[in-house]
């Protein structure tokens, strides 16, 4: 009995071109069929290679650079601050600095008309003496002014020329204050014609100081001398000086833009 043959299920993985591709088979080398391979998964998946992007930056709020900007600024205000302390600190280690010192020495008052119609003519010798008790800090000032007051009323101006005041030095200023035809209250007019009246002196200029070889922008004083009497001369007799050794007030003035303290 004849043995049966049955075809081999498994398909043929590499079967021949058909004719629908050109109707050639490629031969390789010895007239043999070239084989063909599926394609790999690179061909089949033809992927551009993922390249990570580098991470966004944040951009800060409107919020966040106003707050950093005012931390900035208290910070460079607090160090000023310290610095200025410190510097002023060394200043006054260094140089013990201290204002000078003026007080009325002697006023004379010479000449003293009222007139019916309350009209003032006054002369008066004015001595006033600056002391500078610093022993390493000279001050330099302009030309200073002089008025004389009684009551609100003028009374006289005058002035002192500029001088240079040395360290520990003691300078007498001396000057003539006069009033000519100075309308002044039927009041005042009433106590200057007593036997004595009450003046007040003020001096006003421009000072700088001097350290070694620096020296400072000048700057505005004011010197207040208040409570000084002055005996009234009688009919053509000249008064005697008087002494009162009155002392004075000393201010800085500082002008800010538009203000002046």
């Amino acid at each position: 009995m004849a043995d049966r043959v049955y075809p081999s299920a498994k398909p043929n993985p590499n079967p021949p071109q058909s004719a629908a591709n050109g109707g050639a088979t490629a031969t390789n080398g010895g007239g043999g069929t070239q084989p063909s391979f599926p394609p790999t998964k690179s061909q089949l998946y033809n992927r551009p290679m993922y390249r990570p992007q580098p991470p966004a930056k944040r951009r800060r709020t409107r919020r966040g650079c106003c707050r950093a900007c005012c931390c900035w600024l208290v910070l460079i205000l607090i160090s000023l601050i310290i610095l200025a302390a410190l510097a002023g600190g060394i200043f006054y280690i260094l140089y013990r600095p201290q204002r000078p010192n003026f007080s009325v020495s002697s006023v004379q008052l010479t000449t003293l008309n009222v007139s019916a119609s309350n009209q003032v003519t006054s002369k008066l010798n004015i001595a006033v003496t600056a002391r500078n008790p610093n022993k390493k800090i000279v001050f330099f000032y302009d030309p200073i002014s002089i008025s004389v007051t009684s009551d609100g009323a003028d009374f006289g101006d005058g002035s002192f020329p500029g001088f240079v005041h040395q360290k520990k030095n003691t300078t007498v200023m001396r000057t003539t204050a006069t009033s000519s035809g100075q309308s002044v209250d039927p009041s005042v007019a009433a106590t200057l014609k007593k036997s004595t009246v009450n003046l007040d002196i003020d001096l006003e200029t421009k000072a700088g100081v001097k350290l070694g070889g620096f020296k400072t922008k000048k700057m505005k004083i004011r010197v207040h001398c208040a409570g000084i009497r002055v005996p009234v001369p009688k009919g053509k007799k000249t008064s005697s000086p008087s002494t009162p050794d009155v002392s004075c007030k000393v201010k800085l003035r500082f002008k800010i833009w538009k203000w002046t303290f």
